[in-house]
């Protein structure tokens, strides 16, 4: 058996079923709910920016709605004061005065006016290649420049070219396996590379100097062991300092 309510829970029950029933408190806790808005055009702008756009269609008078419509500008401009200075400011506002109306606000505009077909056009799609590369160490290019030497007819400028090719040859190898190949192997790519149509100088290539090459022994070394190497040759510097003047005693000592 239930139990007899108190009196302030008798009155906590009744209060709440009076504003529970009344239409002026039912309407003001739907309207503070998003999902039953309008999607936002431009959010930055926020929700009072666009119910002023809304009301500038209400307007009959088009000359007060064009007035109007110059004040929303001015408080739009008010929200970015800091991109005033910036090029076309003014006409970025306009735009955005009619793409937040929907593209169906009637004033005169300084500017042209922006069209959906404009603004929703989409860019035409990239072709890319899709060449299988053949020796990905070297790169693409480096394969490129190869069968474009077999069609020179300048057998110095091939052999110019091939000299540098194959210093840049070596580089991406070392790159990308840490370690330089012989030239018995750049000799060979190259001829794979052309099908055998380039004639290689491979004596002449063998003789040529890497550029790129580096010889880590030569290297300082860093961290203690760098400073080991140091100091025998400062202890040597202090040892060889004469901290007598002029040879006789010091100027401060009381002898």
């Amino acid at each position: 058996m239930r139990s007899k309510p108190t009196i302030g829970e008798a009155r906590t029950e009744h209060a709440a079923d009076r504003k529970r029933h009344d239409p002026i408190t039912s309407n003001f806790m739907k309207k503070n709910y998003n999902y039953t808005r309008r999607k936002l055009f431009l959010p930055e702008y926020g929700r009072h920016i666009h119910e002023m756009i809304d009301s500038l269609s209400k307007i009959e008078d088009r000359r007060e709605r064009t007035r109007q419509a110059r004040a929303v500008i001015a408080v739009m401009g008010n929200l970015f004061p800091l991109l005033r200075d910036t090029a076309d400011f003014t006409h970025k506002l306009w735009d955005h005065l009619f793409i937040m109306s929907d593209f169906q606000l009637d004033v005169d505009s300084p500017y042209p006016r922006p069209s959906r077909q404009e603004l929703t056009m989409t860019p035409h799609a990239m072709r890319y290649t899709q060449s299988r590369i053949g020796y990905k160490h070297y790169g693409k290019y480096v394969e490129q420049m190869i069968r474009k030497l077999a069609d020179a007819h300048d057998p110095q400028l091939v052999s110019r070219t091939v000299d540098n090719l194959a210093r840049y040859m070596r580089t991406k190898s070392y790159e990308y396996n840490q370690e330089h190949p012989n030239n018995e192997v750049i000799v060979r790519d190259i001829k794979r590379m052309s099908e055998g149509a380039i004639k290689i100088d491979e004596e002449a290539l063998n003789n040529l100097r890497s550029d790129y090459k580096q010889h880590y022994s030569a290297r300082p070394q860093r961290g203690p062991m760098r400073q080991q190497q140091r100091m025998p040759h400062n202890r040597n510097q202090h040892n060889n300092r004469n901290f007598q003047k002029n040879n006789g005693p010091h100027r401060n000592s009381s002898k």
